[in-house]
């Protein structure tokens, strides 16, 4: 007996299974190579606002504070992965270390206020104070600038900039018997030597954080070696001398037994600045300073320099103004992410609408599935309206507003799942929202006249009472 041939009706099924099979393996494909663009799109934005970026900076000898403090800040820049990462450029010195700098060879560099200043410098941090220590002989105050002048000074300071300073503040002129007045203190010289050898008066030119850990003050005071004096015309010193600042040194500074200086006392001194070039992006120097003072206790050298970093001066009349970039982390301004990169999220935007529409047309093209456009489904939207004339109860009115609430809802579905297309959606938006107010007014419309109807029924009710008695 041979086997019945198959039926139409019974190859359709099998037809029916593959057909979905492929089309399910066509949408399994097309989703992978989405996700496979998008790691793409992802990746190479990563990879463009993460572009790393080198600068140069110039400092001096090697074993200088600038250059060990530039080694720190490069460690910390890679420890905290930044896009950041620097070039290290050494020099004999630093005055050559900002004579790089000037000729735009370099991007940063740490300079005293009292050096030369490139025009083109513009502040990060303050990285360290010096404080102009005065001091005399025991019992032997020197209570004015004027006083001072008539003495025999000798400077203890890192370099002859020192005494250059201590020249100027005093407004002696370069000549034998100005250089004679005020020299460079011999190496390791004492204060007992200094005032031994005809010296009247000592300025120290120090870090201020050298100065607290330095315990020789603490044994001169406590031999009551020496009188720490106050510079009684610091402010105004500091306002003719924008180089200068105004400083203090803080009760117990010097020595904390016996307590050096008892109160605190008045002096002057020179502000250390991270600077970089004024054309440097505002992009990269707040990123730059983030780090910096995020990070301040990874920074502080062993000797105590940089220890204490504080903010720029980002008054506009500062001696050396802060660099926008500075002073937008400073002053709490910095752009969020979206105000920075929103130009380049545009353009991604627009690139991913772009190559979403190609995937959506390759996709319609190849599972022969075209979605329902939104603005034929606007004709539903207009039969409810057409319909709603011959409501006559709130009770139909609901079952319309129901009806209108479920094509809402599946074309916000299908056009999450992409049955239904953007196309003419804005014609189905004008539809909906005109019927929905038309309803709105239907029912106000029906609850008026029922509430007429209810007052007239209450009016005959009150005749009626009234004929019956």
């Amino acid at each position: 007996m041979s086997a019945e041939a198959p039926t139409a009706h019974s190859r359709m099924p099998r037809r029916r299974s593959r057909t979905v099979k492929s089309n399910r393996t066509q949408i399994l494909l097309f989703s992978i190579l989405t996700l496979v663009l998008t790691a793409v799109v992802v990746w190479g934005g990563r990879t463009l606002l993460r572009n790393s970026e080198t600068l140069v900076f110039a400092v001096g000898d090697t074993m200088g504070p600038e250059a060990r403090f530039a080694a720190r800040l490069a460690t910390v820049l890679k420890n905290n992965s930044s896009r950041l990462r620097l070039k290290i450029v050494p020099n004999s010195d630093n005055a050559k270390a900002l004579s790089q700098f000037d000729r735009k060879e370099a991007n940063l560099a740490i300079l005293r206020t009292d050096a030369r200043i490139p025009p083109r410098a513009r502040s990060i941090a303050i990285l360290e104070h010096d404080l102009l220590l005065l001091i005399s002989p025991s019992g032997k105050k020197i209570k004015s600038i004027a006083e001072l002048k008539k003495k025999k000074i000798a400077v203890v300071a890192d370099s002859e900039s020192g005494a250059a300073l201590v020249r100027n503040i005093l407004e002696l002129s370069d000549t034998p018997e100005a250089a004679a007045r005020v020299q460079m203190a011999p190496p390791a010289s004492t204060f007992d030597q200094l005032f031994a050898s005809g010296f009247g008066a000592v300025v120290k030119i120090a870090h201020a954080s050298q100065i607290v850990k330095d315990k020789s003050y603490e044994q001169y005071a406590r031999r009551g070696g020496f009188t720490l004096n106050a510079i009684e015309s610091a402010k105004a010193i500091a306002r003719k001398y924008p180089a200068i600042s105004e400083e203090t040194v803080a009760t117990g500074m010097l020595s904390a037994s016996p307590v050096l200086p008892a109160e605190d006392v008045d002096t002057i001194g020179l502000e250390w600045l991270l600077v970089a070039q004024s054309k440097l992006s505002t992009t990269t120097v707040s990123e730059l300073a983030r780090i910096i003072y995020e990070n301040k206790a990874e920074l502080a050298l062993p000797d105590g320099f940089a220890s204490k970093i504080e903010p720029a001066e980002t008054d506009k009349d500062a001696f050396i103004v802060a660099h926008p970039g500075a002073a937008e982390y400073i002053n709490d301004e910095i752009k969020s992410f979206v105000e920075r990169y929103s130009d380049l999220m545009y353009v991604a935007l627009a690139a991913l609408s772009i190559i979403g529409s190609i995937f959506a047309a390759i996709y319609t093209k190849v599972t022969r599935v075209a979605p329902e456009k939104a603005s034929q489904l606007a004709t539903a939207i207009l039969d409810i309206g057409e319909r709603m004339e011959f409501a006559n109860s709130l009770d139909a009115l609901d079952e319309l507003q129901d009806e209108l609430e479920r094509i809402l809802r599946g074309v916000v579905i299908g056009l999450r799942d992409g049955t239904i297309s953007s196309d003419g959606l804005d014609t189905f938006k004008l539809g909906y929202e005109f019927v929905r107010d038309e309803i709105t007014l239907r029912r106000e419309h029906l609850k008026r006249h029922a509430a007429q109807d209810h007052a007239q029924d209450d009016k005959v009710v009150v005749v009626k009472t009234a004929q019956s008695a």
